[in-house]
Protein backbone atom coordinates (compact mmCIF):
# COMPACT_ATOMS: atom_id res chain seq x y z
CA UNK A 1 0.00 0.00 0.00
CA UNK A 2 1.66 3.46 -0.94
CA UNK A 3 3.04 5.74 1.62
CA UNK A 4 2.07 10.22 1.92
CA UNK A 5 3.86 12.09 3.75
CA UNK A 6 3.35 14.09 6.79
CA UNK A 7 5.41 16.60 8.49
CA UNK A 8 6.10 15.94 12.01
CA UNK A 9 6.20 19.09 14.66
CA UNK A 10 9.60 19.11 14.45
CA UNK A 11 9.67 19.36 10.45
CA UNK A 12 10.48 15.55 9.85
CA UNK A 13 8.88 13.74 6.94
CA UNK A 14 6.84 10.67 8.49
CA UNK A 15 4.66 8.08 6.91
CA UNK A 16 0.97 8.69 7.61
CA UNK A 17 -0.01 5.20 9.35
CA UNK A 18 -3.36 6.60 8.22
CA UNK A 19 -2.69 5.99 4.57
CA UNK A 20 -0.93 2.23 5.46
CA UNK A 21 -4.19 1.04 8.33
CA UNK A 22 -6.85 2.57 6.65
CA UNK A 23 -9.27 -0.31 4.36
CA UNK A 24 -10.02 0.36 1.07
CA UNK A 25 -13.58 1.97 0.64
CA UNK A 26 -16.17 0.45 -1.04
CA UNK A 27 -14.25 -2.65 -1.63
CA UNK A 28 -14.68 -6.30 -0.37
CA UNK A 29 -12.73 -7.12 2.66
CA UNK A 30 -11.04 -10.65 3.04
CA UNK A 31 -9.36 -10.51 6.83
CA UNK A 32 -7.27 -13.48 6.17
CA UNK A 33 -5.07 -12.04 4.17
CA UNK A 34 -3.94 -9.66 6.75
CA UNK A 35 -1.00 -10.77 9.26
CA UNK A 36 -2.41 -10.55 12.51
CA UNK A 37 0.92 -10.19 14.17
CA UNK A 38 2.70 -7.33 11.63
CA UNK A 39 3.69 -4.38 12.44
CA UNK A 40 2.90 -1.82 8.92
CA UNK A 41 4.73 1.01 9.72
CA UNK A 42 6.11 0.32 13.25
CA UNK A 43 9.12 1.01 15.39
CA UNK A 44 11.54 -1.75 15.01
CA UNK A 45 10.42 -4.20 17.77
CA UNK A 46 8.87 -3.58 21.31
CA UNK A 47 11.38 -1.81 23.05
CA UNK A 48 11.39 0.98 20.12
CA UNK A 49 7.55 0.43 20.05
CA UNK A 50 7.39 1.28 24.23
CA UNK A 51 9.71 4.43 23.98
CA UNK A 52 7.67 5.64 21.17
CA UNK A 53 4.30 5.45 23.26
CA UNK A 54 6.29 6.99 25.63
CA UNK A 55 7.49 9.96 23.18
CA UNK A 56 3.69 10.29 21.83
CA UNK A 57 2.30 10.88 25.07
CA UNK A 58 2.91 14.29 26.08
CA UNK A 59 1.98 16.01 22.28
CA UNK A 60 -1.59 13.37 22.84
CA UNK A 61 -2.16 15.45 26.26
CA UNK A 62 -1.28 18.64 24.64
CA UNK A 63 -3.44 18.27 21.65
CA UNK A 64 -6.34 17.26 23.88
CA UNK A 65 -6.06 20.11 26.79
CA UNK A 66 -6.08 22.47 23.29
CA UNK A 67 -8.89 20.80 22.14
CA UNK A 68 -11.21 21.00 25.38
CA UNK A 69 -9.88 24.25 25.90
CA UNK A 70 -10.57 25.57 22.33
CA UNK A 71 -14.63 24.19 23.54
CA UNK A 72 -14.80 26.64 26.06
CA UNK A 73 -14.45 29.25 22.89
CA UNK A 74 -17.54 27.76 21.48
CA UNK A 75 -15.45 25.15 19.02
CA UNK A 76 -17.60 22.14 19.08
CA UNK A 77 -15.07 20.11 17.44
CA UNK A 78 -14.30 16.78 19.08
CA UNK A 79 -13.00 12.93 18.47
CA UNK A 80 -14.88 9.58 18.65
CA UNK A 81 -12.69 6.41 19.13
CA UNK A 82 -14.36 3.54 18.00
CA UNK A 83 -13.03 0.14 18.70
CA UNK A 84 -14.05 -3.13 17.71
CA UNK A 85 -12.74 -6.60 17.83
CA UNK A 86 -12.61 -10.01 18.73
CA UNK A 87 -12.91 -10.90 22.69
CA UNK A 88 -9.11 -10.48 24.17
CA UNK A 89 -8.45 -8.16 20.61
CA UNK A 90 -7.63 -5.47 23.11
CA UNK A 91 -10.25 -2.98 23.70
CA UNK A 92 -9.66 -2.87 27.69
CA UNK A 93 -5.97 -2.81 27.02
CA UNK A 94 -6.42 0.36 24.57
CA UNK A 95 -8.15 2.45 26.55
CA UNK A 96 -5.69 1.47 30.05
CA UNK A 97 -2.92 2.54 27.56
CA UNK A 98 -3.69 4.54 24.99
CA UNK A 99 -6.61 6.87 26.51
CA UNK A 100 -4.34 6.70 30.33
CA UNK A 101 -2.57 9.69 28.31
CA UNK A 102 -5.28 11.87 28.44
CA UNK A 103 -6.71 14.11 31.21
CA UNK A 104 -9.82 11.59 32.30
CA UNK A 105 -12.06 15.10 32.44
CA UNK A 106 -11.94 15.56 28.93
CA UNK A 107 -12.75 11.73 28.18
CA UNK A 108 -15.85 9.96 28.05
CA UNK A 109 -15.58 6.09 27.70
CA UNK A 110 -18.25 3.99 26.94
CA UNK A 111 -18.82 0.18 26.32
CA UNK A 112 -22.19 -1.23 24.67
CA UNK A 113 -23.38 -5.18 26.26
CA UNK A 114 -26.00 -5.97 25.58
CA UNK A 115 -29.29 -3.37 25.51
CA UNK A 116 -30.96 -2.81 28.68
CA UNK A 117 -35.22 -3.45 28.95
CA UNK A 118 -35.19 0.37 28.58
CA UNK A 119 -32.38 0.34 25.22
CA UNK A 120 -34.50 -1.94 23.87
CA UNK A 121 -37.66 -0.31 23.49
CA UNK A 122 -35.90 2.21 21.38
CA UNK A 123 -34.34 2.28 17.94
CA UNK A 124 -30.73 0.40 18.43
CA UNK A 125 -29.22 3.95 17.56
CA UNK A 126 -30.65 5.34 20.67
CA UNK A 127 -28.25 4.63 23.10
CA UNK A 128 -25.48 5.56 21.21
CA UNK A 129 -26.31 8.81 20.51
CA UNK A 130 -27.06 9.65 24.23
CA UNK A 131 -23.08 8.79 24.61
CA UNK A 132 -21.67 10.57 22.25
CA UNK A 133 -18.79 13.15 23.30
CA UNK A 134 -19.36 16.58 24.27
CA UNK A 135 -17.73 19.67 22.31
CA UNK A 136 -13.99 19.38 23.36
CA UNK A 137 -14.06 16.25 24.80
CA UNK A 138 -12.66 12.51 23.02
CA UNK A 139 -15.04 9.80 23.28
CA UNK A 140 -13.98 6.19 23.37
CA UNK A 141 -16.66 3.61 22.72
CA UNK A 142 -15.24 0.40 23.41
CA UNK A 143 -17.74 -2.09 21.95
CA UNK A 144 -19.97 -0.08 19.97
CA UNK A 145 -23.50 0.51 17.81
CA UNK A 146 -21.24 -2.75 15.31
CA UNK A 147 -22.62 -5.11 17.60
CA UNK A 148 -25.86 -4.57 16.51
CA UNK A 149 -24.69 -5.90 13.18
CA UNK A 150 -22.17 -8.28 14.42
CA UNK A 151 -23.19 -10.59 17.18
CA UNK A 152 -26.72 -9.51 16.21
CA UNK A 153 -26.33 -11.14 12.92
CA UNK A 154 -24.07 -14.01 14.15
CA UNK A 155 -26.53 -15.17 16.56
CA UNK A 156 -29.74 -14.02 14.79
CA UNK A 157 -31.07 -11.48 17.62
CA UNK A 158 -33.08 -10.10 15.14
CA UNK A 159 -34.33 -10.60 11.64
CA UNK A 160 -31.87 -10.47 8.96
CA UNK A 161 -34.18 -7.79 6.94
CA UNK A 162 -33.40 -5.91 10.42
CA UNK A 163 -29.68 -6.16 9.88
CA UNK A 164 -29.66 -5.15 6.39
CA UNK A 165 -31.49 -1.78 6.88
CA UNK A 166 -29.46 -1.19 9.92
CA UNK A 167 -25.42 -0.94 7.68
CA UNK A 168 -27.53 2.25 6.05
CA UNK A 169 -28.75 3.53 9.49
CA UNK A 170 -25.15 3.45 10.79
CA UNK A 171 -23.64 4.89 7.36
CA UNK A 172 -25.97 7.62 7.82
CA UNK A 173 -25.48 8.03 11.91
CA UNK A 174 -21.83 8.05 11.33
CA UNK A 175 -22.18 10.99 8.05
CA UNK A 176 -24.15 13.59 10.74
CA UNK A 177 -21.70 12.80 13.12
CA UNK A 178 -19.44 13.99 10.58
CA UNK A 179 -21.45 16.63 9.52
CA UNK A 180 -21.69 17.87 13.23
CA UNK A 181 -17.87 18.13 13.99
CA UNK A 182 -17.24 14.75 15.19
CA UNK A 183 -13.71 13.00 13.80
CA UNK A 184 -14.90 9.49 13.76
CA UNK A 185 -11.77 6.89 14.02
CA UNK A 186 -13.00 3.21 13.55
CA UNK A 187 -10.55 0.94 14.22
CA UNK A 188 -11.40 -2.67 14.16
CA UNK A 189 -8.40 -4.63 16.33
CA UNK A 190 -7.64 -7.88 13.95
CA UNK A 191 -6.88 -10.73 16.75
CA UNK A 192 -5.79 -14.03 15.08
CA UNK A 193 -7.42 -17.72 16.76
CA UNK A 194 -4.04 -18.80 17.81
CA UNK A 195 -3.68 -15.93 19.94
CA UNK A 196 -7.04 -15.60 21.24
CA UNK A 197 -6.95 -18.91 22.80
CA UNK A 198 -3.19 -18.26 24.04
CA UNK A 199 -4.94 -15.23 25.57
CA UNK A 200 -7.74 -16.74 27.20
CA UNK A 201 -5.56 -19.28 28.46
CA UNK A 202 -3.39 -16.98 29.97
CA UNK A 203 -6.22 -15.84 31.87
CA UNK A 204 -7.73 -19.53 32.75
CA UNK A 205 -4.05 -19.70 34.39
CA UNK A 206 -3.70 -16.90 36.50
CA UNK A 207 -6.40 -16.40 39.44
CA UNK A 208 -5.96 -12.93 39.52
CA UNK A 209 -7.34 -12.74 35.74
CA UNK A 210 -10.59 -14.99 36.25
CA UNK A 211 -12.55 -12.01 37.14
CA UNK A 212 -11.72 -11.36 32.95
CA UNK A 213 -12.42 -14.82 31.76
CA UNK A 214 -16.09 -15.98 30.25
CA UNK A 215 -16.97 -19.62 29.81
CA UNK A 216 -19.41 -18.28 27.09
CA UNK A 217 -15.75 -17.03 25.16
CA UNK A 218 -15.28 -20.58 24.48
CA UNK A 219 -18.68 -21.01 22.55
CA UNK A 220 -17.99 -17.91 20.81
CA UNK A 221 -14.68 -19.33 19.19
CA UNK A 222 -16.67 -22.14 17.87
CA UNK A 223 -18.19 -19.39 16.08
CA UNK A 224 -15.06 -17.51 14.73
CA UNK A 225 -15.67 -18.22 10.67
CA UNK A 226 -18.95 -16.50 11.35
CA UNK A 227 -18.08 -13.47 13.43
CA UNK A 228 -15.29 -12.98 10.71
CA UNK A 229 -17.73 -12.71 7.72
CA UNK A 230 -19.82 -10.24 10.24
CA UNK A 231 -16.70 -7.82 10.34
CA UNK A 232 -15.96 -8.45 6.73
CA UNK A 233 -19.06 -7.02 5.96
CA UNK A 234 -19.73 -4.08 7.92
CA UNK A 235 -16.06 -3.18 7.21
CA UNK A 236 -16.92 -3.23 3.78
CA UNK A 237 -20.63 -1.41 4.15
CA UNK A 238 -19.82 0.84 6.78
CA UNK A 239 -16.68 2.80 5.44
CA UNK A 240 -16.93 5.90 3.70
CA UNK A 241 -14.06 8.34 2.49
CA UNK A 242 -14.89 10.73 5.92
CA UNK A 243 -15.55 7.72 8.19
CA UNK A 244 -13.09 4.83 6.84
CA UNK A 245 -11.62 1.56 9.17
CA UNK A 246 -8.32 1.12 10.35
CA UNK A 247 -7.09 -1.84 10.46
CA UNK A 248 -4.79 -2.31 13.11
CA UNK A 249 -3.00 -6.00 13.64
CA UNK A 250 -3.71 -6.83 17.43
CA UNK A 251 -1.60 -9.95 18.22
CA UNK A 252 1.50 -7.55 19.61
CA UNK A 253 0.44 -5.43 22.39
CA UNK A 254 2.57 -3.37 22.00
CA UNK A 255 1.98 -2.41 18.13
CA UNK A 256 -1.41 -2.40 18.52
CA UNK A 257 -0.60 0.55 21.63
CA UNK A 258 1.48 2.26 19.21
CA UNK A 259 -0.39 2.50 16.44
CA UNK A 260 -3.44 3.48 18.00
CA UNK A 261 -1.90 6.10 19.49
CA UNK A 262 -0.14 7.27 16.45
CA UNK A 263 -3.44 7.36 14.57
CA UNK A 264 -5.19 9.42 17.39
CA UNK A 265 -2.70 11.60 17.46
CA UNK A 266 -2.85 12.26 13.36
CA UNK A 267 -6.35 13.00 13.28
CA UNK A 268 -5.84 15.70 16.45
CA UNK A 269 -3.05 17.22 14.81
CA UNK A 270 -5.40 17.63 11.45
CA UNK A 271 -7.89 19.43 13.97
CA UNK A 272 -4.90 21.23 15.13
CA UNK A 273 -7.16 23.01 18.20
CA UNK A 274 -6.25 26.24 19.55
CA UNK A 275 -5.76 27.56 23.16
CA UNK A 276 -8.53 30.64 22.69
CA UNK A 277 -7.40 33.99 23.64
CA UNK A 278 -8.03 35.46 27.02
CA UNK A 279 -10.84 38.53 26.67
CA UNK A 280 -9.06 40.75 29.45
CA UNK A 281 -6.08 43.12 29.55
CA UNK A 282 -3.08 41.05 30.74
CA UNK A 283 -0.82 43.78 32.16
CA UNK A 284 -4.07 45.25 34.30
CA UNK A 285 -4.15 41.74 35.76
CA UNK A 286 -1.16 41.31 36.66
CA UNK A 287 -0.37 44.77 37.77
CA UNK A 288 -3.26 44.02 40.22
CA UNK A 289 -2.33 40.42 41.09
CA UNK A 290 0.77 42.16 42.32
CA UNK A 291 -0.57 44.58 44.00
CA UNK A 292 -2.57 42.64 45.95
Amino acid sequence: MPRTKAKTKTGRDEPSLRRLLRLPVGEPVDLSAYDAAGTPGGPAGKQAGLAAIATLAPRLAELQERLYAASTAGDRRRLLLVLQGMDTSGKGGTVKHVIGHFNPSGCRVRAFKAPTEEEAAHPFLWRVARALPEPGEIGIFDRSHYEDVLIARVRELVPRTEIENRYGEIAGFEKSLADGGVTVVKVFLHLSYEEQRARLLRRLDDPEKHWKFNAGDIEERALWPAYQEAYEIALRRCATDRTPWYLVPADRKWYRNWAISRLLLEHLEDLDPRYPKGDFDVAECRARLLAS
